[in-house]
């Protein structure tokens, strides 16, 4: 008997009808299975009856928008996000990155470049970087009173408070705790989190850094965890420490 093979699910949200077709046929045909959902009310509706690997979720559509949605959907959701954005719309896209969006694209695009941007996201989403994959601890990691299950991906307080995480955040503050006081440039980062190359005027590591900043309660004017160091980058300066 053969076994089939895992499709990803892939949840296309977006209030054109043309676009949501277009795309369910194109990724179907590239070997992904694909949801559509005209609306919020739609894609909670498709949320509660299958599991979803990823979301495609238009920013601009009637009723509730994509970044009230992604919001919500960040409150106990790690399902990675990529938020269509209209062309030149650099603000929508940073507070899409600040809500928990995974990565973003402007349209027009071409659906192959979406493609693209799906099977990278969904990569990085079931791995670390390689680099830090091969000294992956068991284990949990003890800095400036809290700790990080590297296991269950959770982060709480040395009291036993959540405190809530992104999929990119995680990534994010996995790369600083496995380099702690290590000076790392924004072109590291990128490369670290998510496998991408940086391009000119790329803000995305700055809204991440930004955002991680305000989960570990580190004073973006005054940080003691993540500090800026100028011209260069950032660095991760509390003490870290393995236990299992």
């Amino acid at each position: 008997m053969s076994i089939q093979q895992h499709k990803d699910h892939i949840l296309i949200v977006d209030d054109d009808a043309e676009i949501r077709q277009l795309l369910k046929v194109y990724l179907e045909k590239h070997g992904l299975r694909a949801s559509t959902a005209e609306n919020g009310v739609a894609m909670w509706k498709c949320l509660k009856q299958s599991s979803i690997d990823l979301i495609v979720l238009d920013l601009m559509m009637p009723g509730e928008d994509g970044l009230s949605l992604c919001r919500k959907l960040r409150v106990d959701s790690h399902t990675p996000i990529i938020m269509l954005t209209a062309l030149g719309e650099e603000t929508d896209r940073i507070v899409g990155l600040e809500m928990g969006a995974d990565d973003y694209l402007a349209k027009p695009f071409n659906p192959r470049e979406l493609l693209a941007r799906i099977n990278s996201v969904l990569r990085r989403a079931r791995r670390l970087p390689d680099s830090a994959a091969q000294s992956e601890p068991k284990g949990k990691l003890h800095f400036a009173g809290l700790i990080l299950d590297t296991v269950a991906h959770q982060l709480t307080s040395t009291e036993g408070a959540a405190v809530p995480l992104s999929g990119g955040e995680y990534r994010l503050l996995r790369v600083f705790l496995d380099r702690p006081n290590r000076v790392l440039s924004r072109d590291q980062l990128l490369e670290l989190v998510s496998g991408k190359e940086a391009v000119p005027y790329d803000r995305s590591i700055d809204v991440q850094v930004g955002r991680l900043r305000k989960r570990l309660g580190d004073d973006s004017r005054e940080p003691r965890l993540i500090k800026t160091i100028r011209s260069a980058g950032y660095v991760f300066t509390a003490n870290v420490e393995e236990q299992n």
